[in-house]
């Protein structure tokens, strides 16, 4: 019904404009009495060969929700009832931002794809902090936490902007993500060198040392770096206790696209997600793992637009994975069948 009635109705809208109704109508359903026993009894899959400890946590199942859909975290309840293991809200910057012009979100029916260049729109800090601080334990919700520098920061004052999220969201995620990646926000992507990693990851470490709990620290990388600068990432990472690898960000790449040159030209810049990502996540996936030996746990991200691609990226090497077009195709039975389609295959 989704493929056939929904989604041909949803797609004659923006995609910001959908996806506004859509949140909307789920926290009012969640908002009534069992409303998300409801959609967990409909959208979820539970079985114990789905379930992963990865960081040291517990997983419910290893299909997530990257960041990008709940950008300011009042949306994670709603996500898990349709079936994700694990959240990851963000991208979150210390100050508001209103992120790039309107429009800057688009579809690409012909290739499974999306385009955008939404620039880290989000609530800023302080609204994150009042959004999580009403998780409960008793949700069991697991919730990973992306950050990003403030689009008017310098790239030399970028360590500030991630040290004073860390600091300040410590004890309201599971893990965070620092997502130096995003080719929508100016500049941000020169950060992916061995200097610019480290002066932001170091102080975040030096922190997380004086803290009774521990929090993974991940690192997100482009699809867009040669595959030599991924192994001298991956080289200049090792040695530190960064605990794991994102891969991957959205590309900026347009090669082999089924949408007419002179309409993608129309649209304009911006990170491509989709189909037309998958085989070069994948890729980056597996070369990840191994260049660092199996050391880091990858959330494998990009592509997964069939339950046969999410097997395919843990096949090459990730310990969980994120899925953002391939549900906006997909409906929201999406990570159910995902998830199905994997226990099956636990079980041969």
């Amino acid at each position: 019904m989704y493929k056939y009635f929904f989604r041909p109705l949803f797609f004659l809208f923006s995609p910001e404009t959908i996806h506004h109704v859509i949140a909307w109508n789920l926290r009012t359903l969640c908002r009534l009495p069992g409303g998300r026993k409801f959609l967990r009894a409909i959208y979820s899959y539970r079985r114990k060969d789905l379930e992963r400890e990865v960081f040291g946590i517990k997983f419910p199942n290893p299909i997530g929700l990257p960041a990008g859909f709940d950008k300011n975290g009042d949306l994670y309840r709603e996500m898990t009832g349709l079936g994700f293991g694990f959240v990851e809200v963000g991208t979150v910057t210390p100050k508001a931002q209103p992120g790039n012009p309107k429009p800057r979100s688009f579809r690409l029916p012909k290739d499974r794809a999306l385009i955008n260049r939404m620039g880290f729109n989000n609530e800023g800090l302080e609204n994150m902090i009042e959004n999580l601080v009403r998780r409960k334990a008793s949700e069991n919700i697991v919730l990973g936490v992306n950050l990003g520098k403030n689009t008017a920061t310098p790239n030399d004052e970028a360590p500030h902007d991630y040290l004073k999220l860390f600091r300040n969201l410590y004890h309201l995620g599971d893990y965070f993500v620092v997502n130096v990646s995003c080719p929508n926000v100016k500049d941000i992507t020169a950060l992916q060198n061995r200097d610019g990693v480290l002066a932001i990851l170091e102080p975040m470490f030096a922190y997380r040392e004086q803290q009774a709990v521990y929090r993974p620290i991940l690192l997100k990388i482009s699809p867009d770096l040669p595959n030599e600068e991924i192994d001298a990432m991956i080289d200049t990472v090792l040695p530190t206790p960064l605990d794991g690898i994102v891969a991957t960000n959205t590309t900026t790449s347009r090669a082999g696209l089924h949408t007419p040159h002179a309409k993608v030209e129309r649209l304009g810049n911006g990170g491509l997600s989709g189909a037309p990502l998958t085989q070069r996540a994948i890729e980056v996936v597996r070369r990840v793992h191994k260049r660092s030996g199996g050391r880091y746990h990858i959330i494998g991200v990009g592509g997964i637009m069939t339950p046969q691609d999410a097997q395919r990226m843990l096949d090459a090497g990730a310990s969980l994975v994120q899925i953002f077009t391939g549900f906006i195709y997909g409906g929201p039975t999406f990570a159910k069948r995902v998830c199905k389609y994997l226990s099956k295959q636990a079980k041969r």
